[in-house]
């Protein structure tokens, strides 16, 4: 697998980013914007985008926190160790909070202008935790250049507030695939029959589904949420969606 770290030129900065090829790619591939969880760019990351790359995408995994440094600099703890994972978690908050809409908005312009030069468009999108949330932001704000979005145990995609992300479902024209964890705080059932109401509401095609007995970052193997039934699972419905919607 040809994967590499690139810098992206934002608005506010640099945003260091791992970019994954098909094997032996010498043309034009459908691309995939990989947004991560809050935990950053680590090999977990690298290893999920390789695997997508392999069904023939162009895969681009920016570092959405680099406003805090770069991935490289970052001293990641044990994540199955809650007494390390919380501190950091903590300490991550900041930088999360910075990420305001318009910043995701002009990021997003950056990483889609990058991916449109090393793959074509229109582009698919997977987002995990965090990055699902993102990952609906880019696709309202952006629906010519995104034909997909996978969100697997995303949260806050409902909040009381008028910026809640379920608000500007009419705003989407991707197609969409949510993977919902188990007993999650950050989507509970109100939230997720709230978000399908939207989105039947708006007219969107998409598909939303309970990962029974998957916690809160299930994908995550190197994390003591792991659910390696529900990470295989995530992976199945995501090649699906992309075989649809871009090919490979």
């Amino acid at each position: 697998m040809s994967g590499e770290t690139v810098d992206i030129k934002t608005q506010d900065g640099v945003a260091d980013a791992y970019l994954s090829r098909p094997p032996g790619s010498d043309g034009s591939h459908p691309g995939v914007l990989f947004l991560m969880d809050a935990f950053g760019l680590r090999p977990r990351i690298d290893h999920m985008a390789d695997r997508i790359a392999a069904r023939g995408f162009v895969v681009l995994a920016p570092n959405v926190l680099y406003r805090a440094g770069r991935s490289a600099n970052a001293a990641i703890p044990d994540l199955e160790d809650p007494a390390q994972r919380d501190p950091f978690f903590a300490q991550l908050r900041p930088a999360m909070e910075q990420l305001t809409p318009e910043r995701v908005d002009s990021d997003a312009a950056a990483y889609l202008d990058y991916l449109g030069g090393v793959a074509s468009e229109p582009f698919a999108i997977t987002g995990y935790c965090m990055g699902g949330r993102i990952g609906w932001r880019i696709a309202s704000t952006y629906p010519d250049r995104v034909a997909a979005l996978g969100a697997f145990h995303a949260g806050g995609l409902v909040s009381d507030g008028e910026d809640s992300p379920h608000l500007s479902a009419g705003a989407i024209s991707a197609e969409l695939y949510f993977g919902h964890a188990d007993n999650d705080s950050s989507m509970t059932p109100e939230n997720i029959a709230t978000l399908e109401q939207a989105l039947d509401d708006a007219g969107v095609q998409y598909r939303s589904e309970l990962y029974q007995g998957a916690a809160h970052g299930y994908t995550m193997s190197d994390t003591a949420a792991y659910n390696e039934a529900a990470a295989d699972r995530h992976f199945t419905e995501l090649f699906a969606l992309l075989d649809r919607t871009l090919g490979g």
